[in-house]
């Protein structure tokens, strides 16, 4: 497990996929907002609908509260490309688990999988521009914001600003040292 001062990340347990499907995948509305794809319905227990287990550019995480082991989300690393070492985060927290600064945590140790165990060069974080816990999340961990794509998101009958943040090796070593 790989784990940061409030949560662990660790491989996705079958027992993961019901909360996962019943608190992130089946809320339209968080849904519609993260995965940048129309939102369908997925029944509990069921297989998600877009399976990346055994795409080698994506490593999706648990998330788990340290102190109780619980479940509090998910993340990945994605889009990882080996040619120009760069990669894009992603993480989604339970509802409840919202708020309690463990996005900066999960950004932190997200940083520390792709820099140090996987080589990478450059991460970027994709979000929509209303989405300030993810940026504040990620300017924290030392990403800066790259730029901002006008209306190139359509999510639930409206187009909204996408925000782009990026964050290089180098930098990350630096405020870490």
């Amino acid at each position: 497990m790989l784990r940061g001062e409030k949560i662990g990340l660790r491989a996705r347990h079958d027992e993961d996929l019901p909360i996962v499907q019943r608190e992130l995948n089946n809320d339209v509305v968080t849904a519609a907002r993260s995965e940048g794809r129309p939102w369908q319905p997925v029944a509990v227990g069921s297989r998600p609908p877009h399976p990346v287990a055994d795409d080698p550019s994506n490593v999706q995480f648990s998330v788990v509260e340290l102190e109780h082991g619980e479940l509090i989300g998910v993340a990945s690393v994605w889009g990882i490309d080996h040619l120009n070492r760069s990669a894009h985060l992603g993480l989604g927290l339970l509802p409840s688990s919202r708020g309690k600064g463990y996005g900066s945590d999960l950004v932190a140790v997200l940083c520390e999988y792709a820099f140090s165990v996987r080589g990478l060069q450059r991460l970027q974080v994709d979000t929509l521009a209303d989405n300030h816990g993810m940026i504040r999340a990620a300017e924290r961990n030392g990403f800066v914001v790259e730029g901002r794509l006008r209306s190139s998101a359509w999510v639930l009958g409206e187009f909204l600003d996408q925000v782009l943040l990026g964050l290089l090796a180098d930098e990350w070593r630096q405020a870490r040292a």
